[in-house]
Order: C-alpha cells, then sequence, then structure tokens
C-alpha cells in the first residue's frame, strides 16, 4: 500500500519531468546536450523511485511511461480529423515546372510563387495528436481517413515528446502534427546484423524496417527498434493560427517537435530546382533514406484556396528521384576472391539502370544470405544501389518462377588456384599462400591511393604483372625494372618511366600509411593512425603481444589477434625486410619529448563534468603523453570522473594513482 504523496513530493515530480523534457529538448531537437548520460540516469532513477513509491502521481506522459503497456491483440482504428492526403508525383523538371503553372493558372497570376522544399523520407507517415501540450493519441496515415492507433509505440521513440514545451510559445489547446518515422541507414545496417545472427530474417530496406517497428503489438520490441522521427505538417489546430507553412515548421522546435535541418524556403520554382539537384547530390551523403523532395505553397491562404482533387493537394507536389531499386534477372552467380581470401558470390545479371546508372553485377555477400532469401540462376529479382558501392540483391520475387531456376552452392576449391576452401563462420575463405586473385588484391590495396600511392599502377597492368610471374609479393614492385615493363602489352617507353619514377616516389611514406597499405586484416586507415600513434617503430611490431595492442583505444581482440599473428608470420616478416632493402623508409611519428606529461599514460573513466572525452585525450597527447582504453601496469594515471566503472576498481587493485577532474586539470595547467 502507498502513501499518499505529500505537497513537497507531488512539485518535486513535476520539476523532475519538466528537467528531464528540457534535457531530453536539448539532446534529440537541439543536439546540445547539457549534462551526461550518467547525470540523465540518475534523474530518471530519482523519479521512477518516487512513482513507484507514489503510483498515484504516475501519468501516461510521464518520461518514465515510454516502455512498459501490455501487448495489444490488435490495433484500433482511429479517423483523422482531417485527411492525411497522398501526394501527386513528378518525374523530371518538366512534371514540376508543369505543376508551377497550374498553381499559377489555378490562383490567377503571374508572379512568382514562393514555395517551401523538403526532403522526401522513405519512413512510414504518422499523426501525433497533443491536447493542451499533452501527447494523446498517435496513428498510422492508413488510408488517409483512417489509421491505427499506435500510441503506446510511438511513446517510446524518444525524439517524439510526450508534452510540449510551453515556455517560449504558448501551446495550443490542440494541435495533430504530422511526421514521418525513419530508422537510420546506420543502426539499419547493425539492427539486420543482429537479426541475421539471431536467425531472423532481415529487413529489406529501412522503410519496411520503420513500418514493421511501429506496427508491433508489443511495444516492448517498438522500444528496442532505433526509431526517429522528423515532424513536417499539421492537421487540426485549435488555438493559434499560422500564415505560412514555413512559420509552422520553425515553431515546431520551439514546442519540442524535432524538423529536418535540410528544409529550405524557395522564392519561385526555379530555385526548387536548384534544391532538387543540391538535395539528389547530396542524398548519398545523408545519414537516412529520401527518394525526393517534397514542393509545398508556402501561404496558407493560397493552400487554402488550392484545395484539392482525387485525395491530393493541388499545393504539394513529391518530385521523385530516379529509383534506386529495380528488378531484373540473375543469369549466372560466379565467385570472386579478395585479398584475404575471402570468396564473394556475385550475380551475375541483365543490365538494368539503378539511379540513373547501368549495372550488370550485384554482390550476394555470402552462401548463408543466398540461402536466407532463397537466390537462384534465373531468377527475377530486386536490386538496389546505395552510393557508389556494387549493388545488392534485396529480395526474390518468387511469383516469377518457372520451376527452371538452379540453387547455388560455394565451391569446395579456389576458383582461381584450385586450393581448399573453408568456411570461417560466414565466409568462405581460399587457404592458398600462393593464390593469384589475393595476391592482386594485395598489390592493388598496397599502391592504392591512400596507402603507398602508386599512381597509374592500375588493374589491368596489376594483372599482367602477377599473370606473367614478374611479381610473386608486394615487395616484388620495388624491384621491377623498365624493360619488364615495356616487354608487357600496350606499354610504351614513356608509361614505363612514369611506372618506375611513381614506384621511386612512393618509397617514403608515414608509419600509419605503411601499416595500412600491408593488408592486415580489419586494420583500416583509422585503425593504422591509433597504432602507429600508440607504437612509433615499426619494428616494435614485431614484439607486441596482443595484450600490449589491445591497450590501444579501440583495439579489441579480433584486431589485436590478427595484427599479432600478421607480424609474427614468417612470410611477413620476409616481405617487409625485402621492402627495407628495397629503399622504403618509414616515417616514424615524433615522440613529443619535451611536453609536461611525455611518457605518462592515462586512462579516462566516468563521466567528466569540465571536459568532453575526446577534449581530455587530445589535451594529454598535446602535452606529450599517452591515452589507453584499458588499465593495466603500464598506465601512470587513471582520471576519475561521475560514475565510474570497474576501471577504477581496477586502479585501485594495481594501486595506479587516480586523479579526479579537478587534479586532472591542475596537473595539465
Amino acid at each position: 500500500m502507498s502513501l499518499m504523496a505529500p505537497e513537497a513530493i507531488r512539485k518535486k515530480v513535476e520539476k523532475l519531468r519538466e528537467e528531464i523534457q528540457y534535457h531530453n529538448y536539448r539532446y534529440y531537437i537541439l543536439d546540445q546536450p547539457e549534462i551526461s548520460d550518467a547525470q540523465y540516469d540518475r534523474l530518471m532513477r530519482e523519479l521512477e523511485k518516487l512513482e513507484k513509491e507514489y503510483p498515484e502521481l504516475r501519468s501516461p506522459n510521464s518520461p518514465t511511461q515510454r516502455v512498459g503497456a501490455p501487448p495489444l491483440e490488435s490495433f484500433d482504428i482511429v479517423r483523422h480529423t482531417l485527411p492525411m492526403l497522398s501526394l501527386a508525383n513528378a518525374f523530371d523538371e518538366t512534371e514540376a515546372k508543369d505543376f508551377d503553372k497550374r498553381v499559377k493558372k489555378f490562383l490567377g497570376t503571374s508572379q512568382d510563387i514562393e514555395y517551401v522544399a523538403e526532403p522526401k523520407l522513405d519512413g512510414l507517415a504518422v499523426e501525433l495528436v497533443y491536447e493542451r501540450g499533452q501527447f494523446v493519441v498517435g496513428s498510422t496515415r492508413g488510408d488517409g481517413v483512417n489509421g491505427e492507433n499506435i500510441t503506446q509505440n510511438l511513446r517510446t521513440i524518444k525524439t517524439i515528446p510526450l508534452q510540449l514545451i510551453r515556455k517560449e510559445i504558448p501551446v495550443p489547446e490542440r494541435l495533430e502534427v504530422r511526421g514521418e518515422v525513419i530508422m537510420q541507414l546506420k543502426k539499419f545496417y547493425e539492427l539486420n546484423r543482429k537479426r541475421e545472427e539471431m536467425g531472423e530474417p532481415v529487413f529489406a530496406n529501412p522503410r519496411n524496417a520503420a513500418a514493421g517497428s511501429v506496427r508491433q503489438l508489443d511495444s516492448k520490441i517498438t522500444a528496442g527498434r532505433p526509431l526517429e522521427i522528423y515532424c513536417y505538417g499539421i492537421g487540426e489546430i485549435r488555438g493559434r493560427t499560422f500564415k505560412t507553412h514555413s512559420e509552422i515548421l520553425q515553431t515546431f522546435p520551439k514546442w519540442g517537435l524535432r524538423t529536418n535541418p535540410n528544409i529550405e524556403q524557395c522564392k519561385n520554382i526555379e530555385e526548387v530546382l536548384e534544391y532538387y539537384h543540391k538535395m539528389n547530390e547530396k542524398r548519398e551523403s545523408l545519414p537516412y533514406e529520401i527518394d525526393g523532395i517534397v514542393i509545398k505553397v508556402d501561404r496558407l491562404d493560397l493552400q487554402a484556396r488550392l484545395g484539392e482533387i482525387a485525395r491530393s493537394p493541388r499545393w504539394a507536389l513529391a518530385f521523385k528521384f530516379q529509383p534506386k531499386q529495380e528488378t531484373t534477372k540473375i543469369l549466372d552467380i560466379i565467385v570472386q576472391v579478395g585479398r584475404t581470401g575471402a570468396l564473394t558470390p556475385v550475380a551475375v545479371m541483365e543490365p538494368v539502370k539503378v539511379g540513373g546508372v547501368e549495372v550488370s553485377r550485384a554482390t550476394l555477400h555470402n552462401q548463408d544470405e543466398i540461402d536466407k532469401k532463397d537466390v537462384r540462376v534465373g531468377d527475377t529479382v530486386l536490386i538496389q544501389r546505395a552510393g557508389d558501392v556494387i549493388p545488392e540483391v534485396v529480395q526474390v520475387i518468387t511469383t516469377k518462377r518457372k520451376g527452371t531456376e538452379k540453387k547455388f552452392r560455394m565451391p569446395s576449391k579456389c576458383p582461381v588456384c584450385g586450393a581448399e576452401v573453408i568456411k570461417e563462420e560466414a565466409i568462405h575463405r581460399c587457404i592458398g599462400l600462393d593464390c593469384p586473385a589475393q595476391l592482386k588484391g594485395r598489390i592493388k590495396h598496397f599502391a592504392s591511393k591512400r596507402a603507398m600511392d602508386i599512381e597509374g599502377l592500375g588493374v589491368k597492368l596489376i594483372d599482367q604483372l602477377v599473370e606473367k610471374g614478374l611479381i610473386r609479393d608486394v615487395a616484388d614492385l620495388y624491384y621491377i625494372n623498365k624493360e619488364a615493363l615495356i616487354a608487357l602489352e600496350r606499354m610504351a617507353d614513356k608509361s614505363a618511366q612514369n611506372i618506375i619514377d611513381a614506384i621511386e616516389k612512393s618509397k617514403t611514406k608515414p608509419l600509419s600509411k605503411f601499416l595500412y597499405a600491408l593488408g592486415i586484416r580489419h586494420v583500416g586507415e583509422t585503425t593504422a593512425e591509433d597504432l602507429s600513434r600508440h607504437f612509433p617503430k615499426l619494428d616494435d611490431f614485431f614484439h607486441l603481444s596482443k595484450e600490449d595492442l589491445m591497450e590501444v583505444e579501440g583495439i579489441g581482440p579480433e584486431v589485436a589477434a590478427s595484427v599479432h599473428q600478421f607480424f609474427r608470420d614468417k612470410k611477413n616478416k620476409e616481405s617487409i625486410e625485402l621492402l627495407k632493402k628495397a629503399g622504403v623508409k618509414v616515417i616514424e611519428p615524433k615522440a613529443k619529448e619535451k611536453g609536461a606529461l611525455a611518457g605518462k599514460t592515462f586512462v579516462f573513466t566516468g563521466a567528466l563534468k569540465m571536459f568532453g572525452r575526446d577534449e581530455a585525450r587530445n589535451l594529454v597527447e598535446s602535452l606529450g603523453g599517452m591515452t589507453v582504453s584499458s588499465v593495466s601496469k603500464k598506465v601512470d594515471y587513471v582520471v576519475v570522473g561521475e560514475d565510474p566503472g570497474s576501471k577504477f576498481d581496477k586502479a585501485k587493485e594495481l594501486g595506479i594513482k587516480t586523479l579526479t577532474e579537478d587534479e586532472f586539470k591542475k596537473l595539465i595547467q
């Protein structure tokens, strides 16, 4: 039996909710947090404790109630006060200009029309209803007139405020907000990877993932999905008036409603077209999927005059980009061998244009992926292309099958060298030490711009060098002569000399680039830089233990084992020695001997108040010190912030000196 809450407790609960709401606004809307995650968690725990002690103070819109509603048997139907209309589409500039002409003709004007241009997010359209600032109902678009009540699922999305901020601008008595629930690409790929590991079917694309996540009968499942929202319009509104759509969008963030940062006002249709081309170029760098832009007449009185036709507004248009997904037929499945020996199945397809680019091949990743999607030679499939990467098969269109399709199995022997193929987790790998395909891949990587940067050493030339036996190791590049190059196909005297000059020019490189060029599994550019900064001498790597390597920030057991194994391999040692003898010089990072913290190693644990974690690390390194992620006897200081974890305990156990943030500040001054 709970106690009746005293007035002081009621005020405390109210204050905690307001404080948490404020910090949610700073974090999710402004992207400018003022407190650490640990401090935020303490506020939540305090509120949870009080609400448990005094159940009558619980509220559906309390920050503690985002998750926890019991599963539903089905969704109720919600009727939208104003229909959520679908948009007419345009697919080229002529159709977009025709839209502008129709708007002007209907309004009886020849003057420029001002528009708002927005990214057309590829997610799930929803409506959020707020009464007196409190979130009361959330629903899907449905058929535009009726949607499904998904209120308890939408409550789990942290970018949706459960109560509006009312400090700067009074909130309306009733506000119906339209928005798009999305899933960022990076989080989508992470979700699919986890589902693969658990043996669950993967989502075809971020839109399907978002829609499937929002329409779960169990809100706990929705809460575990990385969803977010961007708000783009309103339905019914009582107690507030606006003159323009842009004014609505500018007001939303002041109420705590998130809007997309790429929205722009345009003075005329020409500026809209400029925006379209800009967003089309930008789309591949965005963290989420967009499939076009949305054009809206800015003035609301003009929107009202224009009205709607056939359940689409006359005042808005979706201007679509060229499709990134298309259907085609798989003609064959071949296997490519990479520089690490990994075998990758690739679908050879009937050529088709995807996103304006003609493609005829798509990656199938691995045998497990082929089995999950049940991809067969002869299948009609849906493919997609993102950025400049090779397209991938999204799904098989099984209704197009004729019964003549053939299943595919990875070969037991390497298709290039005939060596045995083994399976490591999901990857099939050739174990042939002298596999030409692996050698070609290693040379291509070694000579690439971000590695040793040997200009002019292209794929066709590498193929010839390997196939004619002129190169059996990357080190052989530095022993080849001009005469051998001239003897190759399509290689004139000048071209051969250019290659020799480029090879000579590449002989001096920083340690980080050299490490990256070696092609060590799991070592990319960033990891190579981290390794070179902590271990500035190349010869050190031949003696480092896995434990030594794991002291580097961001280096885990898998990477450490890979680096350790590489430098223990006799053949790799011989190759590096040959590179040195050929005149390859590795520039080792200069040690910061004169810094006040020279030779000192630091570990940070817990939440820091005075410094960001990266800022603190940079300060140490600028003074000649070093930062690592794990505590060992080699560490000199452990800087302890709020709520420190096991690193603090380990420091005490090993007798390592610990510093408060104030003590650390004095040390670096």
